[in-house]
């Protein structure tokens, strides 16, 4: 079972990703934060198998707060979720530290398929960011 810790300051979030992870039989949720604080507490107080981690919360900055998670637990994958539109987050939140990083928009279809991925050791990046992503690679090889 894999255990997960979601971290968000909206409610409606929060709900809505523990219906769309209650589908998986190999998933629980095992606590939510609301913020960076206590998503360090968290991560000291019991073990995680998996974060999700909103970057947009009150408080530190997410980026921050992923490097803080990073540094006392590297092998803790954290699945970023945000808002903002992925070129502009998602490098910076690999960078980071983040195992894979997805829009909110794209959370009811590839959450699942997100955590698994990163829960097994892999990256996660949308199908979009990474086309995008590669054809930047390739521009650059051709320069």
């Amino acid at each position: 079972m894999i255990k997960i810790l979601i971290a968000d300051d909206h409610p409606v979030v929060r709900e809505g990703l523990k219906q769309i992870l209650a589908r998986a039989s190999d998933m629980t949720v095992g606590g939510e934060a609301l913020n960076g604080q206590e998503v360090l507490e968290k991560i000291a107080a019991e073990e995680w198998d998996v974060i999700v981690l909103d970057i947009g919360m009150p408080g530190r900055d997410g980026l921050e707060v992923l490097k803080d998670i990073h540094r006392e637990q590297p092998d803790l994958p954290v699945l970023v979720l945000s808002m903002y539109p992925e070129e502009q987050v998602a490098i910076r939140a690999l960078k980071a530290g983040a195992a894979g990083y997805m829009n909110k928009e794209t959370a009811p279809k590839e959450l699942v398929n997100a955590i698994k991925k990163i829960y097994n050791g892999g990256k996660y990046v949308s199908p979009a960011l990474a086309e995008k992503l590669a054809s930047q690679l390739d521009s650059h090889t051709h320069n």
